[in-house]
């Protein structure tokens, strides 16, 4: 019996849901379900709490379906089962990686038929592992295809400049730690410089350029894009966690952690020498 986690950022949808699985005839595979509004709450309850089965929804204000899977404990990752409105894009990558997913309104024959396929793999430890990493490869590589052709070495951003209240701030590039991109808007994460403060912190600020243009921009010998979603300063890298399927959390300066693809983890490994 599985104790099942619904992570929807829609209450109607995950009321609906909840409802599907207290059917009788679901019992025999269902011995709790619990609920999380967004990809941060989800995070929250599996850090505090184990679950077998993740039904899991892709598009979530903040962090989306494949931004907590990516940062799911490895050791403790659920089944996942991904809930969707017709997205042709991520069905695709679904359909090419043989992940489950339901399509919504999902229909009771459909989830049963995805909750049987989960008991049968729950506690064969790591059996989708390779599944959902090549998942995330596929969704990176089509992100690394778009980047946009570099300028002249001469070129490159030695400060950025960043709008910020009533002032513009011009900000060293080698204070830049990493660069990411959440639902279309690009932070750029800086070393906090306050005087007495007691660790090194990092601010992060928001900017009108695209990750891809960024990128282009930046020096190749120092900045990198480990995912499709961030650019991390070389200089910055302070550990680098195993994750899964040959995935590495890249720990930075002030603690702050980006994921890398799998590609892009050998890419670092290589270059840091490892």
């Amino acid at each position: 019996m599985a104790r099942i986690l619904i992570v929807d950022d829609e209450a109607p949808a995950r009321s609906r849901m909840q409802k599907m699985l207290s059917d009788e005839a679901l019992s025999h595979m269902v011995s709790s379900v619990d609920t999380a509004e967004d990809g941060v709450a989800a995070l929250k309850k599996m850090a505090e709490s184990n679950f077998d089965v993740l039904l899991l929804d892709i598009q979530m204000p903040g962090l989306d379906g494949f931004d907590v899977l990516e940062r799911i404990d490895p050791d403790h990752r659920p089944i996942v089962i991904f809930t969707t409105a017709f997205d042709e894009y991520a069905i695709r990558a679904f359909d090419e990686n043989a992940v489950d997913y339901l399509l919504k309104p999902v229909p009771a024959d459909r989830l049963k038929e995805s909750l049987q396929r989960a008991h049968k793999v729950i506690h064969q430890t790591g059996a989708q592992d390779e599944r959902l990493g090549k998942l995330l490869e596929w969704m990176d590589s089509r992100a690394f295809g778009k980047a946009e052709a570099p300028p002249a070495e001469a070129d490159w951003l030695e400060q950025l400049s960043i709008p910020y209240r009533d002032r513009i701030l011009i900000i060293p590039i080698a204070d830049v730690v990493s660069i990411e991109i959440t639902e279309g808007i690009t932070r750029v994460y800086i070393l906090d410089e306050e005087p007495g403060a007691p660790r090194l912190r990092l601010r992060q600020h928001i900017v009108s350029y695209t990750l891809d243009q960024l990128g282009s921009m930046l020096d190749p010998e120092a900045f990198m894009r480990v995912h499709r979603s961030a650019i991390v300063q070389f200089g910055h890298i302070r550990e680098l966690v195993p994750w899964f399927s040959g995935r590495y959390k890249l720990v930075l300066t002030g603690g702050h952690e980006v994921i890398a693809s799998r590609e892009r983890s050998k890419a670092v490994k290589e270059r840091l020498k490892i």
